[in-house]
């Protein structure tokens, strides 16, 4: 069980997040001067340095969004030359993706940042290049959602790569791209010119993927555990109906793939700050679907004019909850995660969950890129819950994810090796089909760093420094969440 330091402020932290990003400048220039677009992107390290494993290309965006968010923490203006230059020859085709479920991951990382800092005031203002931004944002959100499987009329999501017929946890962080979209006035047009609402859609996947990929303790089956999430949801297409859990990168699919369940944590937090700046004629024309289920604690009569949001906030605070708890009470006294909370190598090392976690033992590797998004969602859903007065829960979980963020800003977790090019070390890709470097005279694969991993620590660095020095509040849709 995590262990809270509820001394930590972001004030404190403030010099590691600032050694980290100064390590970060060294590792992109060395990214930079290495990598040839020939060999593909690069996605983890191996013996220090980067290279490509073919899946899907879902991390470009993550190799050029560190340049432009080192940018923001630095002012170097290098990396906003290469930031910029970057997304501008290269990221076109991941606009206009329809193979993935990835475009929260590389669009919103690029177009989506250098859209944010001119929102912010941080690079001059230009017309043109703030209409090309926002331009290939409306049709990132727009083609995100046209990959869609409609369940019932209340319930569908964006399906992953594996096909219609599955629902990834992951992808609640792509319906950032819907929101974006939507916040700039875009719509989707179907057949017969009908127009599709993102926001409808957008809060339809959060629902589906909240009904049948996060457990709330409510004997759905054996292993309903509150806050326990599965990697993937599989369904029958012929009638809509829900098949089974299942997994591509867990241990099982009755497992907590931790990566997974961040994702979950971080996702539906940013979702609670988007969704409470909106004004509460956004949600009026969804009042005529079926509302989210609710649990019988926070169940009540089908809202007003004045409170046609509240099912949905109650809803995303629900999974929020949940899967925060399940952090705090299930991992390592520093809250960083191994790979699969049911991991069979995990009853080899005893009281794991009682101890900091060890990326050097034999048995189980530990997953650094898991618990780095984490502490972000953790600390996002404590500001969201302060800022509507639940200051209680709120301290929890923020103090929660600076724990988490404490640990990870030094070593053994931060790469201060200059030749090595990862920043976040032992972070694991794919376990099950043994993709990740294994050192010679270890058993499991640690001492390496993933693209995803490196991104979402210079985030969260990122995050502790603004609020350290006062600087505006780091979220996707440019603005500060309700006070």
């Amino acid at each position: 069980m995590l262990r809270i330091n509820h001394s930590l402020t972001a004030k404190t932290l403030a010099p590691a997040a600032q050694r980290l990003l100064e390590l970060s400048a060294t590792k992109i220039r060395r990214i930079q001067k290495t990598w040839s677009p020939d060999h593909g992107t690069p996605v983890f390290t191996v013996k220090g340095r980067y290279t490509s494993r073919g899946w899907t290309e879902w991390t470009q965006g993550f190799q050029f969004g560190s340049e432009i968010l080192q940018f923001d923490a630095t002012g170097e203006r290098e990396f906003l030359v290469l930031g910029r230059k970057s997304t501008v020859e290269r990221m076109a085709s991941h606009a206009s993706h329809i193979g993935v479920h990835d475009h929260g991951f590389n669009n919103v990382s690029t177009y989506g940042n250098l859209w944010r800092l001119m929102r912010e005031g941080r690079i001059p203002s230009n017309e043109w290049e703030l209409n090309f931004y926002e331009f290939a944002l409306k049709i990132s959100g727009a083609v995100q959602a046209a990959r869609w499987t409609q369940l019932t009329p209340e319930l569908g999501y964006v399906y992953s790569f594996n096909g219609p017929h599955s629902l990834f946890s992951d992808t609640i962080r792509s319906m950032r791209s819907l929101a974006l979209s939507h916040l700039l006035g875009h719509r989707l047009m179907g057949e017969n010119d009908v127009s599709i609402n993102l926001l409808g859609r957008l809060l339809q996947h959060a629902e589906t993927t909240a009904r049948y990929n996060v457990y709330f303790g409510e004997d759905r089956d054996r292993y309903d555990v509150r806050g326990r999430v599965a990697h993937e949801s599989i369904f029958n297409l012929n009638d809509g109906s829900y098949r089974c859990p299942s997994t591509q990168q867990g241990y099982s699919p009755f497992s907590t793939w931790t990566r997974g369940l961040a994702w979950i944590i971080l996702g539906y937090a940013e979702q609670l700050e988007f969704l409470s700046s909106l004004p509460d004629s956004e949600f009026v024309q969804e009042r005529g679907r079926p509302r989210p289920r609710e649990s019988a604690a926070t169940r009540t009569s089908f809202p007003s004019d004045e409170d046609v949001r509240a099912p949905f906030i109650r809803r995303f605070e629900q999974v929020a909850s949940a899967c925060c708890d399940f952090w705090i009470e299930q991992m390592p006294t520093d809250g960083v995660s191994y790979w699969d909370t049911d991991a069979p190598g995990l009853a080899k090392l005893g009281d794991w969950a009682g101890r900091a976690a060890d990326p050097f033992n034999e048995h189980e590797p530990v997953d650094s890129s898991a618990a780095v998004i984490a502490a972000q969602g953790l600390i996002r859903y404590g500001n969201y819950l302060n800022s509507t007065r639940r200051r209680k829960a709120g301290k929890r979980y923020y103090q929660a994810g600076l724990t988490v963020a404490s640990h990870l800003f030094q070593e053994p977790y931060l790469s201060t090796d200059p030749k090595h090019q990862g920043l976040i070390l032992h972070s694991i890709y794919h376990r099950p089909k043994g993709w990740d470097y294994i050192p010679p005279g270890r058993s499991i694969p640690c001492g390496e760093s993933s693209m995803w991993g490196d991104y979402h620590a210079r985030e969260l660095g990122l995050m502790i420094l603004r609020e350290a020095k006062a600087m505006p509040y780091f979220c996707f849709f440019a603005t500060t969440p309700k006070t």
